[in-house]
């Protein structure tokens, strides 16, 4: 039976992908830090593997993740208050499909989209 997942995203430098989602984003390194070219990260049920892929284009980037919440305005005002910035069409917003969804691009531009069902 299948239980998690955990997707993969690239990153062109791990430093600032750490930095981003630990400091930024409130996820904490797990695994081993000796690989430079593969990062974990980790926060509540969600995880988050990044692999190493330096001659990424971000303008050119469509890696995407959707990160379920039960608490969309506790989420969304750490951010903020964390200076994080919300992706300019991605404000927080009552989607028809009845979900509370914001969305934030990570360095490489990633995008995450949190989403709280209503």
């Amino acid at each position: 039976m299948l239980q998690t997942v955990h997707p993969k995203l690239p990153m062109r430098s791990k430093s600032a992908t750490r930095d981003f989602y630990v400091d930024c984003l409130g996820f904490r390194e797990i695994g081993s830090e000796s690989f430079d070219e593969y990062l974990m990260v980790k926060k509540d049920n969600v995880e988050i593997h990044f692999f190493a892929f330096k001659d990424l284009l971000p303008t050119e980037n469509y890696g995407q993740i959707y990160i379920r919440t039960e608490a969309i305005d506790k989420v969304y005002q750490g951010f903020t208050g964390n200076k994080v910035e919300i992706h300019p069409n991605g404000d927080m917003q009552i989607k028809p499909w009845g979900q509370k969804e914001f969305s934030i691009l990570d360095p490489d531009n990633n995008l995450l989209t949190f989403g709280q069902s209503l």
